[in-house]
């Protein structure tokens, strides 16, 4: 019989499930339980333990040097074998019992790492609260030490039937279901204008028309962006009329709650008409990741005017370095960790979005109200010409600044007017940058600039918006700038699901590229999208477009985001056991480099590539998540459990990149997330999956970030430039 403890630090009894999987733990386990058998205390159990799994680990030296630091990065993650994993966390575990944490899903409240513990009293006491989420957590822990739970290997076929099973928005079939959604929500539209429910001085009826000519006009607009964002559903109501009344009352509830404490709800009619109603048997379901984006979720509700800034270094004040280290001229229009990019988010319309996404990155920006859909009142005031001269002139006397990203909100909100300011103005910075250099000594030169992106969810959102005037402007800045030495004309968008890929979209996706800029796609890692061969699928449609798959985020946020988020181990396990199939040889290094360079031809040449490496569509470029200050990182090891089985993370950054100084001072970055394994299963079971299918999940408790793909190297200069760091201050 197992020694009883007198201290314990939780009286929480364990539940008759928690016990059952206790018991099958220690009967798989004799080991463990002989151990558990022998020691007076938590503490000796998990010395014992320790003794345990070091005698594996020391016939194992890769992996005993993984464990210790001593070696770190891909190729050192790779050679380490599925059990090494379980060694490898156990001991984690052990070395960071006792850790005081600040649970940002429990507003900071404080919680105590020691898994460990919380098993010694669940066996010895019954009590420690430890959940039946926690216990299969550790039950797979075991069983991946035994060898008895084995890891998956990516098999082509099973990937493929997978993908098979999400049709794209560009299918006939799913065609005609939009099309008779376009025609409901039209003719809706027509009687509300009609009726006055709904009014606008651009867009009404002239007298003496009949219902047929009115729906008729509303046809044409339907062509303008501007009609879909003066159209734009703000209330829950019209948005349930508009789906055909189809939304549950659970649901209903939920929005309407989200009305009254005043999150912004802003959907535009092209995008509501991707959503399924009536849908067919082969569509149910498959347009989730579309309504993970449209509806709010009960957590997200209660926390909503308790949402802190995830990024640490977006909280700025002019003059004063930020959690990376760097001055920033303005309070709110310029976000940057990194020596050589940027991000600008102008004082326009460009501070709003065609519509907003539920698992937004800059929530806590709405939640404060420097981002909304007043749109009238997002117009650009005197002050901004201003504020604009002050940004490129900070930016022109930057040492490293290299890469400019225009984003709100979103990029292509700007009017052409804005846009083409901001453009000309990115122009002006490179001419001067260039012109500076020619008075500075190799070794003491600026970088100049080499990339310009504009990060826009437009194309998949309102793909309307990409006018032939839009893309002439395009093109005419791509041409005169590259003549100053810029090289790279990147448009960054987000396809969140094959399902939101549509003729129109398509269309969107040839005008920007005849521009010369290429696409790439970041796809947000909600648990709708994180379904087997979900993103394997997405990332084959866009390449059929020409779009090059860029990074893969894992949601972030805290508890507000918890219904959406996957976990790490999920984002981990879809780069191993999904992505794989995609990998582009090295061989193809050189080639695609050029991709950037001929947009104009990217659907053809990847085309090529595809055929030439036989490979179904590029591998995403990296799977990450934004971690505040240190940057996108996949650089992880799992470090604990909570009671209720969410996992402790601490992350590292990605060694891969250049950071800024500041990195060395920061250190190491740990997360709880805020779903368990057994929670993500479940939820994906809803979905109507089979947890069966994920079973190596539970396995993935290491993560390393993947080397960049050479499409997004930066050029290299002609010359050598300065060490010297400007803007910033550690």
């Amino acid at each position: 019989m197992l020694k009883n403890e007198a201290k314990t630090f939780d009286k929480t009894a364990i539940s008759k499930r928690s016990q059952e999987l206790l018991e099958k733990l220690l009967r798989e386990n004799p080991e463990l339980e002989e151990i558990m058998a022998k020691s007076e205390s938590d503490g000796e159990m998990k010395s014992g333990l320790q003794d345990w799994v070091m005698i594996y680990l020391d016939s194992r030296p890769d992996a005993l040097k993984y464990y210790k630091f001593e070696t770190q990065g891909r190729q050192a993650m790779e050679k380490l074998s599925w059990q090494d994993f379980a060694a490898i966390r156990i001991l984690d575990y052990i070395d960071n019992a006792g850790k005081e944490l600040a649970d940002l899903n429990l507003r900071g409240e404080k919680i105590t790492n020691d898994p460990f513990r919380l098993l010694w009293l669940a066996a010895v006491e019954q009590t420690g609260g430890a959940t039946p989420e926690f216990m299969e957590d550790m039950v797979y822990l075991f069983r991946q030490l035994s060898g008895t739970h084995k890891k998956t290997k990516a098999d082509k076929e099973k990937i493929k039937k997978w993908m098979d099973t999400y049709p794209s928005g560009l299918e006939e079939e799913i065609v005609k279901m939009r099309h008779k959604n376009k025609e409901r929500i039209i003719k809706i539209l027509a009687d509300k204008i009609d009726n006055k429910e709904i009014k606008s001085s651009e867009y009404k009826f002239p007298e003496k028309r009949s219902r047929e000519e009115k729906v008729a006009l509303v046809h044409e607009w339907w062509n303008d962006e501007k009609f879909h964002l003066r159209f734009a559903v703000r209330s829950p109501d019209l948005l349930n009329e508009l789906l055909d009344f189809t939304i549950d009352d659970e649901t209903m509830d939920l929005l309407h709650e989200a009305e009254k404490i005043g999150i912004p709800f802003f959907v535009n009619p092209y995008y509501l008409s991707l959503l399924n109603v009536h849908a067919p048997e082969f569509a149910k379901g498959k347009d989730l990741a579309i309504r993970y984006y449209v509806f709010y979720s009960k957590e997200l509700i209660e926390e909503y005017g308790n949402i802190v800034a995830w990024e640490k270094e977006d909280e700025v004040e002019p003059g004063i370095p930020n959690a990376a280290g760097w001055i920033l001229p303005t309070k709110t229009n310029v976000h940057r960790r990194y020596p050589e990019v940027a991000i600008l988010i102008p004082d326009t319309v460009g501070r709003a979005c065609g519509g907003l996404c539920a698992s937004c990155q800059r929530m806590y920006d709405f939640q404060r109200g420097n981002l909304n859909f007043n749109l009238n009142e997002l117009e650009p005031d005197d002050l901004w010409d201003e504020k604009l001269k002050q940004i490129m002139k900070y930016w022109e006397e930057d040492s490293q600044l290299r890469d400019i990203l225009i984003t709100g909100g979103d990029a292509l909100m700007n009017s052409d007017e804005s846009l083409k300011q901001i453009l000309d103005s990115v122009y002006e910075v490179a001419l001067k940058k260039k012109k500076a250099n020619e008075n500075r000594k190799d070794g003491e030169k600026y970088a100049e600039m080499l990339r310009v992106r504009l990060g826009t969810r437009l194309p998949a959102y309102l793909p309307q918006r990409i006018t032939e005037n839009l893309t002439k402007i395009l093109a005419e800045f791509k041409a005169k700038a590259s003549a100053v030495g810029i090289k790279q004309f990147v448009v960054q968008t987000h396809f969140q699901s094959p399902m939101e890929i549509t003729p129109e979209s398509g269309e969107a996706v040839r005008r920007i590229t005849s521009a010369g800029w290429v696409i790439t796609n970041q796809l947000v890692f909600t648990a709708a999208a994180s379904r087997r061969g979900h993103t394997a699928k997405l990332r084959k449609v866009l390449n059929d477009i020409g779009v090059i798959p860029y990074y893969t985020f894992s949601v972030k946020g805290y508890k507000e985001n918890s219904y959406k988020f996957a976990t790490n181990a999920r984002a981990v396990q879809e780069q191993m056991e999904e992505k794989a199939i995609g990998i582009i040889p090295s061989k193809y290094k050189e080639k695609i480099k050029t991709f950037p360079i001929e947009a104009e031809n990217i659907v053809d040449n990847i085309d090529r590539l595809l055929k030439d490496a036989n490979i179904p569509f590029m591998a995403t470029d990296r799977n990450v998540i934004n971690l505040p200050a240190v940057g996108k990182s996949m650089t992880y090891r799992v470090i604990g459990l909570t009671k209720d089985g969410r996992r402790i993370l601490v992350f590292d950054h990605d060694h891969t990149r250049k950071h800024s100084p500041i990195i060395d001072k920061l250190g190491k970055f740990t997360i709880v997330e805020s779903k368990a394994i057994r929670t993500y299963l479940d939820q994906i079971k809803d979905m109507g999956d089979d947890p069966g299918e994920y079973e190596s999940i539970w396995g993935y408790s290491i993560g390393e970030t993947e080397p960049v793909t050479s499409i997004f190297e930066y050029p290299g200069y002609d010359f050598e430039i300065t060490d010297k760091l400007t803007n910033f201050q550690d």
